[in-house]
């Protein structure tokens, strides 16, 4: 599927609010559209249109928030970058890379276009798009999104305090709290005081309360949770998801647990 399609195509609850005034800023100056349209209506949908609706707002929500995260200590790493030219290859083909990476441009600039004249005003936007996604995505989707935004921040090997406080923003927006941000920082940490922040818990939690902890996640992020946005959401899940039990496995060795 070519970025550019699904943009202009299938989109989902972004064709409004915050996310498609961002939508319409980037095909207008990309793809001199003025806005997004929506190409379905909900008397003549399919599973396959709700689905297809789902993954492509789930992936443009991600765009958006991805150039917050990324330009949260003022610099863009490679690496980071790169990691989001991975995910458009692996969901959407080579070419959208280029057009993705153009797409990320456009958001830097819409930010410092918007906050040369109020320094907060992007901000306040992408709190607005956060309000937007948790009013549309299931919980789980929005935990998925919440990795995916972790993983950016750890690309570069490092995550400054600029990226803990932006994640915690976008994910309170999110309806997400701070200690599943933890959580997602610490994914595939070999530590064992990591793994306790996988778990959400304290490394002084009876083993009672570890056990309630380890299945409280388990079911939030079983991968058949977000499986209607496509394999390779997937099976990024599933990789989160065995980081989960390497952590739960790490605590449960420490305690002598089974």
């Amino acid at each position: 599927m070519a970025f550019v399609k699904w943009l202009g195509g299938v989109v989902g609850f972004v064709a409004g609010g915050p996310l498609g005034a961002l939508l319409g800023f980037v095909l207008g100056s990309l793809f001199e559209e003025k806005s997004p349209k929506a190409q379905y209506n909900n008397t003549s949908q399919t599973q396959e249109d709700i689905n297809a609706g789902q993954r492509n707002s789930f992936m443009f929500s991600l765009m958006v928030l991805a150039s917050y995260i990324i330009k949260a200590d003022g610099k863009v790493m490679h690496s980071e970058m790169e990691l989001v030219r991975r995910f458009l290859r692996v969901n959407f083909g080579e070419d959208a890379v280029n057009e993705g990476n153009e797409i990320l441009l456009k958001l830097f600039e819409h930010r410092k276009q918007v906050d040369a004249q109020d320094p907060y005003a992007f901000k306040r936007t992408i709190n607005d798009c956060g309000r937007q996604i948790a009013a549309n995505m299931s919980y789980e989707q929005r935990l998925q999104l919440l990795n995916f935004l972790a993983m950016i921040a750890k690309a570069d090997g490092h995550v400054c305090n600029q990226e803990i406080e932006a994640l915690r923003e976008v994910a309170a927006a999110m309806g997400l709290s701070a200690s599943e941000v933890d959580s997602m920082l610490n994914l595939g940490t070999d530590t064992l005081e990591a793994a306790y922040k996988v778990l959400e818990i304290s490394p002084s939690a009876t083993d009672d309360e570890v056990k309630a902890a380890y299945r409280k996640l388990a079911m939030k992020h079983h991968p058949d949770r977000v499986a209607s946005l496509g394999e390779d959401v997937r099976k990024a899940a599933e990789e989160k998801f065995r980081q989960l039990n390497d952590a739960k496995e790490k605590i449960y060795k420490a305690r002598g647990l089974n």
